[in-house]
């Protein structure tokens, strides 16, 4: 009795549990473990990872978006920032890629079978995938960067769906190509993405907002809409630092000091598991702990 009363409660139920580690364990698969291993980094909120100055909004707005798809691994990706009262919505075209999806090695171009162009103001216009930004979005960088990021990888698994769609099976050397949960779990499964990314600390930070207060503390309609609950945030932040070996010490430093104590029982349970893990859908994660 009094052992069970001491028990420590896990940080998130089981079935919570099995999907993340199924959704990293997709991620591994399809969307550039190589890209994962050896250039993902945790990315912190800070100076050190979106430093300089602008002279501008738009050009703050423009290296904000640059250090951030330098970090998503997408720079090679047609993706282009326009400020929201010159953005046009447009059809999205669908990419072909080389043996990389993200990086400097990555190779990409838009499929000549689906290419397609349009006009703007008779004017036509090469396909490209635009992101549109509002200036006022730079009161709140951090929420301004998690938005990029929520962007791009909603984009990353479109495509990744559009491509398994037009694409012979037997041709892509990886099993499982729609992500766990399917079209239901679309949202959960892009900030998921962000977290295996390295944005996790940027995404527990966003995934709650504070709704009172006097108003001018907080522009609610800034904020990023998370669809992953902040603990299950919190455990994929603690299952990139555990399969990538980080010291957790950076982690607190950034971390909503709230966060930090889940985070912490987070990391020590995913080792465990990690150590007896018989799941041999997760056992990729476990060979990969540096």
């Amino acid at each position: 009795m009094l052992s069970t009363f001491f028990k420590t409660k896990p940080v998130i139920n089981e079935s919570s549990k099995e999907w993340i580690f199924d959704t990293f364990s997709w991620c591994m698969q399809q969307l550039d473990a190589e890209f994962f291993l050896e250039s993902s980094e945790l990315i912190l909120p800070n100076n050190a990872f979106y430093p300089g100055s602008s002279t501008s909004i738009e050009e703050m707005a423009q290296t904000i978006f640059a250090n951030t798809t330098k970090y998503t691994g997408m720079t090679k990706w047609p993706l282009t920032l326009v400020a929201s009262d010159r953005f046009v919505q447009k059809p999205m075209p669908l990419l072909s890629f080389g043996s990389s999806l993200r990086g400097k090695s990555a190779n990409i171009s838009v499929n000549e079978s689906a290419n397609f162009s349009y006009k703007v103001e008779s004017t036509e216009v090469v396909p490209s995938i635009d992101i549109a930004f509002h200036a006022s979005q730079l009161n709140q960088p951090q929420d301004m960067i998690a938005y990029f990021v929520q962007v791009q990888a909603g984009i990353l698994v479109n495509q990744h769906s559009a491509l398994a769609a037009n694409t012979n099976i037997s041709s892509l050397n990886s099993f499982n190509l729609a992500a766990p949960g399917g079209k239901a779990a679309f949202a959960q499964t892009v900030d998921l993405v962000a977290c295996f990314m390295g944005f996790g600390i940027v995404f527990a930070n966003t995934a709650y907002q504070f709704k009172g207060g006097c108003g001018s503390c907080n522009n609610r309609n800034l904020n990023r809409q998370a669809a992953l609950p902040e603990l299950e945030t919190v455990y994929a932040l603690a299952l990139f630092c555990v399969i990538k070996g980080l010291e957790i010490k950076q982690v607190k430093k950034e971390l909503k000091s709230h966060l930090y104590k889940p985070f912490r029982q987070a990391h020590k349970e995913i080792i465990v598991y990690l150590q007896h893990n018989t799941n041999p859908k997760h056992t990729m994660l476990s060979e990969n702990i540096k």
